[in-house]
């Protein structure tokens, strides 16, 4: 068989297919005309590879085997190593875990005996504050009976007949102590709404406590089953979600500061009833002191004026002859002024008269010269003048009109005073006899 004969096969790369390498297109020839002599055997020769092709193609399946065998020992050393390695790493940060939920467990427990002593303390509050608004109410009921012993003895006094109904020290003293009474209701009013509004603030710090008590004890308990798991543990389960960080999650400064910020409030609300129990206690001993003292003070007037009363019915004759002597001056000055009023009408009309003609004077000669200055200054002090002696004679008629009233009442002055004796001693003062004592009026 000649070179001749032999039909060429396309080149196969064993290699190239093992390795996943797609072929190459082998180049296209031009078609060259082939002899005829052969083609009998061209079936035996066109499909074969040389020797050469042969020993090539297995080696490389060798190659790759043995490539692969090493490859598969690397991946087993270094999952071996990665096993190790993560089971060691994730035992300590389970037990990391474990002593963190711990520490948080200590630190949750500190904060709940916190609050539980903050809660205990504004409970201890709230009662003593319940307390003290029951003294106010009853030292408020108990100022009714001496604000009615004032009213009443205002009353009586205005029974007083003539010359006795006057605004004396006695009275001055009465409208003293109901003033001071009904200002003594209002601060102790105040006072209580004070108390009310502190209970109030104190019981929503303690429900706001008792919230984080209640969290925190659900937490606890949370932690501390957790921490109770471990890798034995048959209830724990997958919940793949729970790593994830959600958005309405604090950190530990928001926790610790939400916390110490409702000790705070709630610190403050005990300093403040603390302030406000002492405020208490100093109105109701200051406003006892107050009534008690103006209580003294009213019955040392009244036992001054009725000495006055006594005095004054000896003086009565005395006191008649003054007043007659009086009216006969009175009258007098009366007359007198009259007279001096009506000497001034005629230097008025004299004045008022130059001015009147002086106006009429025409075009630049109506002018303010010295004599209009003088004629206008002379005008005015007139009318000043008689407006004083009016003012005058007034105020001595009116003064006339009272000493008439004395005279003729000072006969009646000694039943007006035995009348007002009898107010005076009789009604008013037995009626003080009424007045509460201290510790009703402190609230006990």
């Amino acid at each position: 068989m000649s070179s001749d004969d032999l039909v060429s096969r396309p080149h196969y790369d064993s290699r190239a297919v093992a390795q996943g390498v797609p072929e190459r297109e082998p180049p296209v020839k031009p078609d060259v005309p082939q002899p005829s002599s052969g083609s009998a055997t061209a079936g035996y020769r066109s499909a074969k590879s040389s020797p050469d092709e042969w020993f090539s193609n297995y080696h490389t399946i060798l190659q790759q085997a043995g490539t692969e065998s090493h490859v598969a020992r690397s991946i087993q050393r270094e999952s071996k190593t990665l096993h190790q390695d993560t089971e060691a790493d994730t035992l300590k940060t389970q037990a990391q875990g474990t002593r963190l939920l711990g520490e948080r467990l200590q630190e949750i427990h500190s904060w709940k005996s916190e609050l539980q002593r903050h809660i205990d303390q504004l409970l201890a509050d709230t009662e003593s504050l319940l307390a003290l608004k029951t003294r106010l109410e009853k030292a408020l009921d108990a100022t009714e009976t001496p604000y009615a012993i004032a009213t009443d003895n205002l009353n009586c006094r205005t029974r007083r007949l003539g010359p006795d109904l006057v605004r004396d020290t006695v009275e001055e003293e009465l409208v003293k102590e109901v003033d001071l009474i009904r200002s003594v209701q209002a601060l102790l009013k105040r006072t209580r709404a004070q108390v009310v509004s502190q209970i109030k603030m104190n019981r929503d710090a303690k429900q706001t406590l008792e919230l984080d008590w209640s969290d925190k004890y659900q937490a606890y308990n949370f932690d501390d089953h957790s921490g109770r798991y471990s890798n034995m543990s048959p209830d724990t389960q997958h919940h793949p979600s729970s790593a994830t960080v959600q958005d309405q999650v604090c950190n530990c400064t928001l926790w610790t500061k939400f916390t110490q910020d409702n000790l705070h409030k709630a610190f403050q609300e005990e300093q403040a009833t603390h302030s406000l129990r002492l405020l208490v206690e100093r109105v109701l001993q200051d406003t006892t002191d107050d009534l008690r003292f103006q209580c003294s003070t009213v019955d040392r007037a009244f036992s001054q004026r009725c000495e006055e009363l006594i005095e004054a019915k000896t003086q009565l004759g005395m006191k008649l002859a003054q007043v007659l002597e009086h009216i006969g001056a009175q009258e007098r000055n009366i007359v007198a002024l009259q007279q001096a009023i009506h000497n001034k009408e005629d230097p008025l009309r004299v004045a008022q008269s130059r001015l009147y003609l002086r106006s009429l004077r025409p075009n630049m000669e109506l002018c303010r010269d010295e004599p209009q200055f003088s004629l206008e200054g002379e005008v005015r002090q007139i009318d000043a003048t008689l407006e004083s002696l009016h003012q005058q004679l007034s105020e001595a008629r009116g003064s006339l009109s009272h000493l008439e009233e004395s005279r003729i009442t000072l006969e009646k002055d000694i039943n007006c005073k035995t009348h007002s004796l009898f107010i005076e001693r009789d009604k008013c003062m037995t009626n003080r006899k009424r007045y509460p004592a201290v510790s009703t009026l402190s609230g006990y």
